[in-house]
């Protein structure tokens, strides 16, 4: 029998989730196969009413499981997870974003990688992006499996679908955990982790159904959006882990695609980059 070590979900939660979308995450994260010892909620910046009624729900019902760090203001993901990073008690955390669908086996699935293999430090999947619900699949999003892939393609986008990650919290911490980076506070952490000698890893199936559609859609288009992320590339390209024939090859392609038509970028997100 698999003696599964203990381990901790971070969240991070602001005001702007709908709250219905948060019901449907936490669900899917009591209902593991195998879950987690305990849960750790960012409030990153205060809630609405309803948001904080649930928490207080799911709190009394599962009582000594869930754990809140209460940010006063919104400081930005990164920093709310620098937060959540500290506060979880377990070396083992899975990120999780709150208007995203847990498949019910996805930790067992992924504390078995590191069962398997010790010397892992961070490992992640593919995932089924949807809209509305998830019978309603817009795309799947596929990412490299091995080190050495995944080494290579984070130079030009993402390795890790960021909701899917379960990492090990000392590797996080030998990297200089998240920092404020905004739309690249993930992908500046996975380049901190290799470059800190981090063993990386993704499972071959789909342990996350992602929540998507126009609405992000929409987020990742206009000028605001690509200045923003010029200088998180920018970031990163100070890293030295990216060339500067990196940095320009998809600050381009960036413009291109924040600039296009909605539909266009659409088409783009669900065709040609997945």
């Amino acid at each position: 029998m698999i003696e599964y070590p203990k381990f901790s979900v971070l969240m991070s939660l602001y005001i702007k989730e709908r709250t219905e979308y948060f019901v449907e995450c936490m669900e899917s994260i009591l209902s593991q196969t195998i879950p987690p010892s305990e849960i750790v909620i960012v409030f990153d910046g205060p809630l609405s009413d309803e948001l904080y009624a649930t928490v207080k729900k799911y709190e009394r019902l599962n009582p000594g499981l869930i754990k809140i760090v209460n940010n006063k203001y919104n400081k930005g993901l990164g920093l709310a997870l620098t937060d959540g990073v500290l506060a979880c008690s377990y070396d083992f955390i899975a990120r999780m974003d709150t208007d995203d669908i847990a498949r019910e086996d996805r930790f067992e699935i992924q504390l078995k990688m590191f069962i398997n293999d010790p010397s892992l430090d961070i490992c992640g999947s593919h995932i089924i992006e949807f809209d509305g619900n998830v019978n309603n699949v817009l795309a799947r999003r596929v990412v490299p499996l091995t080190h050495e892939e995944i080494a290579k393609y984070q130079k030009q986008r993402s390795a890790f679908n960021h909701m899917t990650v379960m990492y090990k919290k000392n590797a996080v911490l030998k990297a200089g955990n998240y920092e404020h980076c905004p739309l690249m506070e993930d992908d500046l952490m996975w380049i901190r982790m290799l470059l800190s000698g981090a063993k990386c890893a993704n499972y071959d199936g789909d342990l996350v159904f992602a929540r998507t559609g126009s609405a992000m859609i929409e987020r990742r288009g206009g000028w605001s959006y690509f200045k923003k992320y010029r200088s998180g590339r920018k970031i990163i390209l100070d890293t030295g882990y990216i060339s500067k024939w990196d940095y320009l090859k998809t600050i381009y392609i960036q413009f291109v695609v924040a600039l296009v038509p909605k539909k266009i970028r659409l088409l783009i997100f669900t065709k040609l980059l997945r």
